[in-house]
Order: C-alpha cells, then sequence, then structure tokens
C-alpha cells in the first residue's frame, strides 16, 4: 500500500467514520449491523484503493460498500438459518429508495438521529450516557470505564442491554416529532453535558481535563444547535465553549491545579469567548431561555473580566438568583455562595456554605468542602480550614486536586 493512501484512509476513519456509522445506522436499522458494516467498508478501502486509486466521494464510497457487504452477509446467514424474515429484510436493504447520497445537509440528519436514539426515555440515564459516547463519540468501552470509574463489563452490559432495548422495543431512529421535541432535547442536552463536565472537569486520573471529552461534547452541541437553534441548545453550547476556552491555563505547565482567580488570562481563547459570548446574546434576546443560557451568561461575565479583580460579581450573584428560581439545585447554590464571598466579604458567604452543608445534601461534594476551607482561612479560622481542606482532600480523586489540596494544608502548616 502507498503510504499517501494509507495516511489518507487513516484521516478519514479518523474524521467520518461516526458520521459514516450514523448513516449506515439508519440504511441497516441496527447498531451492530452497522458497526460491522463500517469496518467492513474500510477493510475493502484498504484493499481496493491502492490499486484503483482514491474513489471521487471517499464517504460515499465507503457507505455504499459498507452497506452491501451486510446485505451479502445477511444473504449468507439466512441460507443457514431458520429466519423466515432474512429475505424480506434483505430486499428492503436492497431496495434502491432509501438509498443515501452524499448530501451533507442528510449526513448530518443522520448525526441528529443517532444522538436522539442514544439518549431516548426509555433507556436509563447511565444507558444514555454509555450509548452515545460508544455510539456517537465513538469511544472504546475501556475509556468509559474509566472514566466513570465502572468496570469495564459493566459499560459493556449498559451499552447491549440499551442496544436491545431499542431493537425489541423498535424505538424509531428519528428526531422527534415538535410535539415531542422539547422534552427530548432536555434529556439529549444533559447527556451532551455531562459528557463536556466528565471532559472539563474528570472525575478521576492524573489529568485535570480530557480534552477528547470536551471535544466530543462541543461537537455534539455544534450539531444540536445547527439543526436545532433552541435557546437551551444555544445556551449550552455558549457554556461548553465559555469553559473550554479556559482550558490552557487551568494547569501550570507542570500540571498543577490553577485556579480562577490565578489564572494567566491572556492564554484564556479569545476566538471561543467571542463566539460564546454571542451565543448568551442570542439565547437571552430569545426570552425562553433556561438553565444552561443562564450559566452560560455566568461564564461570560467571568469571561468579560481583563483580570479576577475586575470581575462583576453583584452582576454574577444576580443570574445565580434568576438561576435559582428556575432550576433550584445546591451546587447552583453553593456557586451563589461563592459569589456571595467575593461581594459581600467572606463571612457572608461562609454562613451560607455552612447552612448548605448542614442540610446534608452536599457532605460528600468535595468543592463545597474546599469552598468553606478557603473563606475558613481568609477570616483567620485556621483549624477549621485544615479540617475542610482535610475533608475535601479525602473525597478528592482527581490526582491534579489532591495535589492542590495538600499544597493548602502544607502552606496552612506555615502559618
Amino acid at each position: 500500500m502507498t503510504a499517501p493512501i494509507a495516511d489518507t484512509i487513516d484521516a478519514i476513519y479518523r474524521t467520518e467514520s461516526r458520521r459514516i456509522f450514523a448513516t449506515l445506522v439508519r440504511l441497516l436499522g441496527d447498531f451492530d449491523l452497522a458497526e460491522e458494516a463500517l469496518h467492513d467498508a474500510f477493510r475493502s478501502a484498504l484493499e481496493q484503493w491502492p490499486r484503483d486509486g482514491l474513489p471521487a466521494n471517499p464517504r460515499a464510497w465507503l457507505v455504499s460498500a459498507g452497506r452491501f457487504k451486510s446485505i451479502d452477509g445477511i444473504r449468507r446467514q439466512a441460507r443457514f438459518t431458520a429466519w423466515d424474515d432474512a429475505a424480506e429484510h434483505t430486499a428492503a436493504l436492497a431496495d434502491p429508495a432509501p438509498a443515501w447520497h452524499d448530501d451533507t445537509e442528510d449526513l448530518e440528519d443522520d448525526r441528529l438521529r443517532l444522538v436522539f436514539t442514544c439518549c431516548h426515555p426509555a433507556l436509563a440515564p447511565d444507558a444514555q450516557v454509555a450509548l452515545t459516547l460508544r455510539e456517537v463519540c465513538g469511544l472504546a468501552t475501556e475509556e468509559i470505564a474509566r472514566a466513570f470509574l465502572v468496570p469495564a463489563p459493566t459499560i459493556a452490559q449498559r451499552i447491549v442491554r440499551a442496544k436491545a432495548r431499542i431493537r425489541d422495543a423498535r424505538i424509531p431512529y428519528q428526531v422527534p416529532s415538535l410535539a415531542e421535541l422539547h422534552e427530548r432535547l432536555d434529556v439529549v442536552l444533559r447527556v451532551v453535558y455531562l459528557v463536556f463536565n466528565e471532559g472539563y472537569a474528570a472525575s478521576s486520573g492524573e489529568s485535570v481535563t480530557r480534552a477528547d471529552f470536551s471535544a466530543e461534547a462541543i461537537r455534539l452541541g455544534r450539531l444540536l444547535a445547527d439543526l436545532l437553534p433552541d435557546p437551551e441548545a444555544l445556551g449550552l453550547l455558549a457554556l461548553m465553549l465559555l469553559h473550554d476556552s479556559r482550558r490552557a491555563a487551568r494547569t501550570s505547565p507542570d500540571g498543577e491545579l490553577v485556579l480562577l482567580d490565578a489564572q494567566d488570562r491572556s492564554l484564556w481563547n479569545r476566538a471561543q469567548i467571542g463566539e460564546g459570548a454571542a451565543l448568551v446574546e442570542r439565547a437571552l434576546l430569545s426570552r425562553r431561555f433556561g438553565p444552561y443560557a443562564l450559566q452560560a451568561a455566568i461564564a461570560a461575565v467571568h469571561a468579560e473580566a481583563k483580570e479576577a479583580a475586575a470581575t462583576d460579581w453583584p452582576q454574577i450573584v444576580g443570574l445565580y438568583d434568576v438561576l435559582l428560581r428556575l432550576d433550584p439545585s445546591p451546587v447552583a447554590e453553593l456557586n451563589r455562595a461563592a459569589a456571595i464571598a467575593m461581594r459581600d466579604g467572606p463571612a457572608a458567604g461562609l454562613a451560607l456554605i455552612d447552612a448548605l452543608l448542614a442540610r446534608g445534601e452536599l457532605a460528600d461534594y468535595q468543592l463545597a468542602h474546599s469552598a468553606r476551607a478557603e473563606l475558613c482561612r481568609r477570616l483567620g479560622r485556621i483549624d477549621e480550614a485544615r479540617a475542610a481542606y482535610e475533608r475535601a482532600l479525602s473525597l478528592a480523586r482527581q490526582l491534579p486536586e489532591r495535589k492542590f489540596l495538600e499544597r493548602q494544608l502544607t502552606l496552612l502548616d506555615l502559618k
């Protein structure tokens, strides 16, 4: 095989394979058939393209090759099984009516159909996340398992059961009707945000972030915002872009965690900030915004400050007030308390955090104890700060966070 052709096939696999897979799912009506067809198509490309040359439209060639290899496989299987519907099924797949042509809009629609199928409300929430990461993003089962601290066989079982549920319940491979869209879109946005959060703040391991997860979530967010420009889809994309814009500044050159107020803001990605801020404005002007757009608006206020001291804390507190009325949660209350501490002083923020912890909902939430420790430190309550940092350390699973907390404890001992 000539090196340029091999490199081209490899590049197409990296950039196009999940798009091709989504189309094959539509044409074949089955996840496993589509996965097998995808790999058969690329094997054929490895055999034929070096001999015949690169086709004019590689993507269309791969879709067609995969589809017809799958049809041949079903025909061969029908000869040796008592599958009464095999002939009818094969005829349907071979019918030129559903044939695919290389139309970008159709291609993106296929990807959107796949997202909604993986996030169907008939599936358990953990299955939705696992299936989306595996089938839409193309991540390996082992990668998903490592990210969520779950054994690989458990993730594999979730994916297998979800596929069986889709097949047995005849869940349609389609974007829902307008009547169903809002409810279904909420589920999809939640799953995409979970994927992003795992990339932005990895739940465990040696790195603060996982760029592959964040990139996949942003790609899905763009897809949703382009094809379904609902204010919350715009808000979620804005939120992810604004958070991701700080990626390069979140760790020091040696991998140490750097908090927001200490970050080098010259490292922030201004293109992402500009795009995110414009999306926030679009979402808010619609007057139909929700929690994602409000969180994105808060992130935009942070992004607009040239330095930490210039942050408009009163505006951030006001946005949290609106968010809590719209979508109350203890984590949002914690974030509001931190903003109150910056606006009104550490004692005011600490009182709110202590009340939150007393309720018990955040008792095992590492960031709540980290925030309490910092406010106690600022108030000179060193013993309380040390106890809070130690509690946060006992809950931290990410190596850079553990190193940061250990460093804070060391600094307290020097006081």
